[in-house]
């Protein structure tokens, strides 16, 4: 991505976004970019749609997932230590986004967000005629 974009950039997070006490955990996301805006994926291991948000506020996007850690079949929970992870991890987007077009969708574990641009910000040619 070029200079320009803010994507990238972790947005600060509010005292109030601190409300679970337990650790939090920073999936890894990948960026790819194109000409008309960007796809994010995201490492969300063991977050179902339900446990998933996404919010847009201003110019900041935020990832939010709490994994479920559930016992196998036919057995019970004698011990456990083991938390479900919840994931957070919040981006700024620049104003060459349309914040009102993204798409999510979600795939064992892996998140996918399309991002695309403003039409006023894709590149386009210009046809030049001669005469």
């Amino acid at each position: 991505m070029n200079e320009q974009k803010d994507l990238t950039v972790p947005a600060q997070e509010s005292a109030s976004d601190k409300r679970d006490t337990r650790g939090v955990t920073t999936p890894a996301v990948d960026i790819f970019e194109d000409p008309q805006g960007i796809s994010l994926i995201a490492d969300l291991p063991g977050v179902s749609k339900e446990r998933l948000r996404i919010n847009v506020e201003s110019d900041v996007l935020l990832i939010e997932g709490e994994a479920a850690v559930s016992a196998p079949a036919g057995l019970r929970l004698v011990h456990g230590e083991l938390r479900a992870p919840l994931f957070r991890r919040s981006f700024r987007l620049g104003q060459e986004f349309d914040r009102g077009e993204i798409s999510a969708s979600l795939k064992q574990g892996v998140l996918t967000l399309r991002i695309p641009r403003v039409r006023e910000a894709q590149p386009r040619q210009i046809p030049v005629q001669a005469g």
